[in-house]
């Protein structure tokens, strides 16, 4: 089973820039995407053959979350359940009846960390929300988890050191997840691969190859074994975001 996450950094813009090709190329099982900025009906995929489930922020034009299936889940659960996250579509569950796929957008701290105090709240709420779905079958979690984990995760880790992504605070909350059960499926595969997912549009960054890692798929530890590969598609323009991927054997 392939699965493929993207922020696509507004859907309907994505859509002018290839997105419908790139998918059906790709072809993957279910696609997973962040960042919408749409509301259903409000344009069409152009893709045949999958179940669509949007989840969009209330605030118009903003955030919010989407998955596009071609096996058709058992069901699907929009946000976490608690009132102070739920508002701005960053979490889209689906029971795929082996595992419980999440799709998660999470949110940014923003520039001057005005929001880091919000953030660190939402990573305790969003984790206990995942341990408690993994005491019933495993998880894959996959989005853009907005923070660069390692050094190794972006081009310029001093630099960028406190900065948004890139904050202690930030970086310690992703270890507590991956020592909660949990596990990074591109860097337990290749522990020593520059990998990047995101660029800025400042500076023809993404040309020079100036980026950081902050779209994951991260997989329940007793899930890690079907992990055949993971990793990137960043051929594929159309956001400042890369599509990634995850090869799941769900029969090993």
């Amino acid at each position: 089973m392939k699965l493929l996450s993207w922020n696509v950094n507004g859907l309907r813009a994505c859509l002018g820039k290839g997105f419908t090709e790139a998918m059906r190329d790709k072809n993957p099982d279910v696609i997973c995407l962040q960042e919408i900025k749409m509301e259903e009906g409000q344009a069409a995929s152009g893709l045949e053959g999958y179940h669509e489930y949007y989840y969009s922020a209330e605030k118009k034009g903003y955030s919010g979350t989407a998955v596009f299936t071609k096996t058709k889940p058992v069901s699907v659960t929009k946000g976490i359940g608690i009132e102070a996250h739920d508002h701005e579509g960053r979490v889209l569950t689906l029971d795929m009846g082996a595992f419980f796929l999440v799709n998660c957008y999470t949110p940014n701290s923003q520039r001057g960390l005005t929001r880091l105090a919000y953030r660190v709240e939402w990573e305790a709420d969003f984790r206990a929300y995942l341990q408690a779905l993994d005491k019933q079958k495993p998880v894959v979690l996959c989005g853009d988890l907005n923070v660069a984990h390692q050094e190794i995760d972006l081009k310029n880790p001093k630099t960028n050191r406190q900065n948004a992504g890139f904050t202690d605070e930030e970086r310690g909350e992703m270890t507590k997840l991956l020592s909660a059960g949990f596990t990074d499926s591109f860097r337990s595969l290749y522990p020593d691969e520059v990998l990047y997912t995101w660029w800025s549009y400042m500076g023809g960054a993404r040309g020079r190859n100036v980026g950081w890692r902050i779209d994951y798929f991260v997989v329940s530890d007793r899930l890690m074994p079907c992990a055949v590969n993971a990793g990137a598609y960043n051929e594929i323009m159309g956001s400042d975001h890369c599509p990634v991927f995850i090869d799941l054997d769900i029969q090993k």
